[in-house]
């Protein structure tokens, strides 16, 4: 999630600064979605530490809400990819093609770690 917070805020940065000399459509909605998404990165941070900050001290229902609102805030956060997605295709369709397999495989394995490790630690 560090990665994807660092990629939108240095998208926003350059792709803002062309927009501004170079409006382009494409690039508009692409950069709407990123920064519609940054908040919710920042927050899945926030309450990423406090849970760590908090670990064992928190009743069973507060872990469930907060684990819920962390798994809420990472899908939207992903979201984000989907405006790199439209840079990538307005530039190039197979640099689009291939970033949009790869970040689909990526957020597959990335959720199926998360639940391989979930179910590991109900067992223990």
């Amino acid at each position: 999630m560090a990665a994807l917070l660092g990629t939108s805020t240095a998208v926003m940065l350059f792709q803002g600064m062309e927009q501004e000399s170079n409006p382009i459509y494409e690039r508009e909605i692409a950069l709407t979605l990123i920064a519609a998404t940054i908040p919710f990165q920042g927050i899945y941070f926030l309450i990423y530490t406090f849970l760590l900050e908090n670990n064992g001290k928190l009743s069973e229902e507060m872990m469930a809400k907060l684990n819920f609102a962390s798994a809420l805030c990472q899908v939207i956060a992903y979201f984000s990819l989907i405006g790199v997605i439209i840079l990538w295709y307005s530039m190039s369709k197979m640099v689009g093609i291939a970033f949009t397999v790869s970040a689909l495989i990526a957020m597959i394995l990335v959720r199926y770690s998360m639940n391989q490790t979930d179910e590991d630690s109900i067992k223990e």
